[in-house]
């Protein structure tokens, strides 16, 4: 791990306060920071801003065979976050139990221990999510079902919906 620490001081405000980049001409935001924009391809007109420290998970995995250095964690949880401003980022899930663990499930930034080199090496912290509201758990629009005759077409399903009664 002690090749990995140019990296992590030079990502110290990346991990440490989330920050990414925007670009002032076509509002496009981006994580991590970028010094060119990727859709306008413009240069200069790039600002570095903090990320929302809240999303939704898009996509996730139960790691069971872990890299190097982290063999002792696993299982553990990646995931793929949309924040609030829709920029996507690749994170470990924690503090949450497997079956909170969903697609469309809220999460949340937390601070965590990343890695340690030894017993007296370099502590690497950074960002981490954990969730804190599951799909089922969110509030959810006024149910609406199938009207099951068509008065107009006696016979056939209607597609249109009507409110439910419970």
């Amino acid at each position: 791990m002690r090749n990995l620490l140019p990296l992590i001081w030079r990502g110290n405000s990346e991990r440490y306060r989330l920050l990414g980049s925007k670009c002032e001409h076509c509002g496009g935001e981006f994580f991590p920071q970028r010094s060119l924009c990727p859709h306008c391809r413009r240069g200069g007109k790039i600002i570095t801003m903090p990320m929302p420290r809240q999303g939704k998970i898009v996509s996730f995995t139960l790691v069971h065979s872990a890299p190097k250095g982290f063999e002792l964690e696993t299982p553990y949880f990646l995931a793929i976050i949309e924040l609030a401003n829709g920029v996507r980022l690749l994170t470990q899930i924690v503090d949450s139990p497997a079956e909170r663990v969903k697609t469309g499930a809220f999460v949340k930034m937390v601070f965590r221990k990343i890695f340690e080199d030894d017993a007296e090496g370099i502590i690497a912290y950074g960002y981490k999510f954990k969730v804190v509201q599951t799909v089922e758990q969110t509030p959810k629009p006024a149910q609406t079902k199938m009207i099951q005759n068509n008065p107009n077409k006696p016979g056939k399903p209607s597609l249109k919906p009507q409110k439910s009664k419970n």
